[in-house]
């Protein structure tokens, strides 16, 4: 949602160091940290209390746990529609569990990814072949007026 400047909040979360289950800007952060610290940032709070989790997001269960949280909260369009400040879910390994997660920063010819990395921090990335291909879902964020009844 052009909006919201989605892409902008992300990309104020750069050099933000690793640190699994974090979600404090400057301070550490992983994957979903990020999203839930620019979620915070638009909509005031978060949807749902967020369980503790492990780094294996339940693969050895098969259990799409991160997927059916973006399906819950966010808007699911084709990833032909992408655009800037939209979410991306990633499966790292063919056929595993969706466990990472991004916010696309530039859509086009050179589209570019912000996502907090182990070993690197929150950084923006480009979008290359080998990332698009472990894309599991692409979501937008939902309009601000739809949240006000939450």
């Amino acid at each position: 949602m052009t909006e919201l400047k989605i892409a902008d909040r992300a990309r104020d979360w750069i050099g933000t160091p690793y640190l699994h289950q974090a979600s404090c800007k400057g301070a550490g952060t992983d994957c979903l940290g990020l999203l839930r610290g620019i979620w915070r940032e638009v909509y005031g709070c978060e949807p749902e209390v967020i369980p503790p989790y492990t780094a294996d997001w339940s693969e050895p269960q098969q259990d799409e746990r991160l997927l059916r949280a973006a399906r819950r909260h966010l808007v699911e369009k084709p990833l032909a529609a992408m655009a800037s400040g939209d979410a991306l879910v990633f499966r790292m390994r063919e056929r595993a569990v969706a466990k990472h997660l991004g916010i696309v920063g530039e859509s086009g010819p050179a589209p570019t990814f912000i996502h907090a990395y182990s070993g690197h921090g929150v950084i923006e990335n480009a979008l290359s072949t080998p990332w698009r291909r472990r894309i599991a879902g692409c979501f937008a964020f939902p309009p601000i007026t739809t949240m006000s009844g939450r």
